[in-house]
């Protein structure tokens, strides 16, 4: 199984129109992490997915989307 967390980020982000460092600030982070997300270089850390589906108005199931491939 595998998660669809870096492709669910930059999906999410831009439906709201928003760029990486603007993500970043909302997250009180840097740009490099969100693209290090997005790149699937890192993966966010619990509290961090938390904060993510609340920025983005969605579960963390959504945001986390497992995958059989």
């Amino acid at each position: 199984m595998k998660t669809k967390i870096a492709e669910n980020i930059k999906f999410y982000r831009k439906q709201l129109g928003l760029t990486q460092g603007e993500l970043a600030e909302k997250l009180c982070g840097k740009k490099s992490l969100i693209s290090n997300y997005e790149n699937g270089y890192s993966t966010p850390d619990i509290y961090t997915l938390c904060r993510l589906a609340e920025v983005f108005d969605v579960s963390l199931d959504d945001l986390v989307e497992w995958s059989n491939d």
